[in-house]
């Protein structure tokens, strides 16, 4: 009984080590696509051109790592940069792989060799960039800013069902999401657009101009921010005017730029020609009042509502003429869901694709 004691116990520190003394270890690597010619639509976000080609590069080196003997320690590729070279064309791709400190320089040298001798061969349309070593070392930290560099990286929208008086978020479901506060106190919502820049509404600086004053929190949760940045800059619309609903519009410069992390990373901007169709289903996030008068609530909340047209939204018994043709009708008619106060400059989102 006790050997069989003795056993259980080896076996259970042993998986235990193997599972849980495993770290993550980041390699850049560049590769060239003869094959391919240089566009500059390569360095367009979500181009078509772009993301095809990057699905087709990570795909290539999936397939040779999922079917090595590293398959086990591979977690995934990403494709960061495209540029021009003297062979047409390079690709920039960060790998992720997992295992324990002492394998390092072991696994390391393996998936050197792996990727030499599979792209030495005409079996693959990818090349070694030979003006650079093929692994190259990269931080967590750094790695992981690169890994959530794409916008609109949140909420899958697999399956999306009315939210009736909006619900909890979860956490990293949107990551661009902040709260703009004084002195602790949260009063306005911003989206994170890049690494320094948030984008709001003005009439929240309408009596508190000072950046001085203003913090922005990143965090699903009010009372335990994950991230916290002081303002540095605060930048209104010129046409803006106080008291007025047109041109309502400003951006936030940080004093110190994000790292981009799983929890913490930008949304997608659309394109100036993109117009949001009546009865699209449209998400706002944020910590507003759950009733008129109400306290903001401690945890960031979700409700889907639907675009209304302009027409509609400007009937005499709706906003009678108020909706000009800079703004957005939406919500729903009967009422349901809303923003409240303390959603101000906070985000409505619309899903370009299930992971967008």
């Amino acid at each position: 009984m006790a050997v069989v004691l003795i056993l259980a116990v080896m076996i259970g520190l042993l998986v235990y080590f193997l599972a849980y003394d495993q770290k993550f270890y980041y390699y850049q690597a560049s590769f060239q696509i003869p094959s391919v010619e240089y566009n500059p639509d390569f360095s367009v976000e979500h181009s078509k051109l772009r993301t095809d080609l990057k699905r087709k590069v990570s795909n290539e080196i999936d397939k040779i790592f999922q079917r090595s003997d590293l398959n086990h320690h591979y977690i995934k590729c990403h494709v960061f940069n495209f540029r021009p070279s003297n062979d047409n064309l390079k690709a920039d791709v960060l790998i992720k792989f997992q295992f324990i400190p002492n394998d390092e320089n072991t696994i390391k040298t393996q998936a050197d060799n792996i990727l030499h001798q599979k792209l030495k061969s005409n079996e693959s349309f990818l090349k070694i960039d030979t003006s650079l070593p093929y692994l190259r070392d990269m931080n967590a930290a750094q790695a992981e800013h690169i890994l959530n560099s794409c916008c609109g990286l949140g909420k899958e929208f697999t399956s999306v069902e009315r939210i009736v008086d909006g619900r909890i978020a979860r956490k990293g479901d949107w990551p661009w999401q902040a709260s703009l506060q004084v002195e602790g106190i949260h009063l306005c919502e911003a989206s994170l657009i890049s690494e320094e820049w948030l984008l709001t509404a003005a009439h929240c600086f309408d009596f508190k101009k000072n950046p001085k004053l203003w913090t922005a929190s990143f965090e699903i949760t009010l009372s335990s921010s994950l991230m916290r940045r002081k303002v540095e800059s605060i930048i209104i619309h010129e046409n803006y005017v106080a008291h007025k609903h047109e041109d309502d519009i400003a951006v936030v410069e940080l004093s110190i730029p994000i790292i981009f992390s799983n929890e913490v990373h930008r949304v997608c901007l659309p394109e100036a020609t993109f117009e949001a169709l009546p009865e699209s289903k449209v998400f706002v996030t944020g910590w507003g009042a759950l009733k008129l008068h109400g306290a903001s609530p401690n945890t960031l909340r979700e409700v889907e509502v639907e675009i209304i047209s302009n027409d509609i939204c400007n009937q005499v018994h709706v906003y009678g003429g108020a909706v000009s043709s800079g703004m957005i009708c939406a919500g729903f008619l009967t009422g349901k869901q809303d923003a409240c106060k303390g959603d101000s400059g906070g985000p409505l989102v619309i899903a370009r694709d299930r992971n967008t």
